[in-house]
């Protein structure tokens, strides 16, 4: 597999915040020497106060774009169950013109009932979702392939989030140019292989597609070379606001000594 530029970046959960914090924070990631800035995609809380203050992802992303100047951005990740798909291709297009060309569209089938549930969406199993992902996927890339004026990047860039080796590592090396996963170094690595193998199977060159994990934050930086070790090439830590961009800092200070 050809040598990867190793990044690394943050997703800045958008909940128990205020906007004038998550820029501040969006804007201070950027100094430090980020990569990558993402914000996740859900309506409530993930922990904490389950009721707490909490902002929409992709009206955050458009505000993102237009603040930041040198980081990629995007959605960490989209669930596909959210959004009309045409709509989908519609805004990441539209975002990728304001950012200049440096928006990822970060898709995932999803998996938070909640969200489901207070929005009107339907809960469906996890295999159905995924089959959803799997249907809707096309539809993105067409719409894609039509919208005028068409994205700034050619083509813009598709990230899979998710670990599952028989439909979600196929549906990454059947329509994404990057992967999203979790787990330690070894099993990142291991699932990595996996997408290797349907790479193969579909004749599809692994090299084309960017390897990145969303790693726990107490213990990244210790295992940084070996994730690079086992195929994984994007780092990426979560945080809530400016005061934890510590990690960030040290995985910087990692990068910059390769």
């Amino acid at each position: 597999m050809v040598k990867r530029q190793v990044r690394v970046g943050v997703t800045v959960r958008p909940q128990h915040t205020t906007v004038d914090r998550m820029r501040e924070t969006w804007l201070t990631a950027e100094e430090i020497g980020a990569d990558d800035v993402y914000i996740w995609d859900h309506f409530f809380p993930l922990f904490g106060d389950a009721d707490g203050e909490h902002f929409e992802c992709w009206t955050l992303l458009a505000a993102l774009a237009q603040v930041t100047s040198r980081v990629r951005i995007g959605p960490l990740v989209s669930a596909i169950g959210y959004r009309n798909p045409n709509l989908i291709a519609d805004m990441a297009r539209t975002i990728d013109h304001i950012s200049g060309g440096r928006f990822i569209l970060g898709l995932g089938s999803g998996w938070n009932e909640r969200d489901y549930n207070e929005y009107g969406y339907d809960f469906t199993t996890a295999p159905e979702r995924l089959r959803d992902l799997g249907r809707k996927l096309p539809v993105i890339r067409e719409r894609l392939a039509k919208l005028n004026p068409p994205p700034v990047q050619n083509p813009l860039p598709i990230m899979i989030g998710g670990s599952g080796e028989k439909v979600t590592l196929r549906l990454v090396a059947e329509h994404a140019q990057m992967w999203n996963g979790f787990g330690d170094p070894k099993e990142a690595g291991r699932l990595s292989g996996v997408l290797d193998g349907w790479c193969e199977r579909i004749g599809r060159d692994p090299a084309e597609i960017e390897r990145s994990i969303l790693a726990g934050a107490r213990d990244v930086v210790q295992n940084a070379d070996d994730y690079v070790a086992n195929g994984i090439t994007t780092l990426v830590v979560g945080v809530d606001g400016v005061e934890q961009l510590q990690i960030l800092r040290d995985l910087v200070a990692w990068r910059d000594t390769r």
